[in-house]
């Protein structure tokens, strides 16, 4: 049986994958690739944090408030980069349709 932690880490190559593809599109709103990037920031954070929580508190990352919230503000980040990034396509496709 495959391990939480090894499904994780496997789960990056996909998403690696998914990065260059979008990054190579033109349509991409570059925002919204920031935000999808950010992601990676996100993980990069979670995994010494939680290692950090398991060595010094001895319990998982979701126990311990101050590092989850502390990592949790780059997932948050990484989310808003994502819907200005789109919500901003979005009204510039509006406003080419009006003309």
């Amino acid at each position: 049986m495959i391990s939480k932690e090894t499904l994780f880490a496997l789960s990056l190559f996909p998403y690696l994958g998914f990065l260059w593809f979008i990054s190579r599109s033109p349509q991409m709103p570059r925002l919204a690739l920031y935000g999808f990037y950010g992601t990676l920031v996100f993980v990069a954070i979670t995994i010494p944090a939680g290692i950090y929580a398991q060595l010094h508190y001895g319990e998982s990352l979701a126990n311990v408030d101050w590092l989850h919230g502390g990592a949790e503000v780059f997932l948050t980040l990484s989310n808003i980069l994502l819907v200005l990034g789109f919500g901003h396509a979005v009204r510039q496709l509006q406003i080419k349709n009006q003309k």
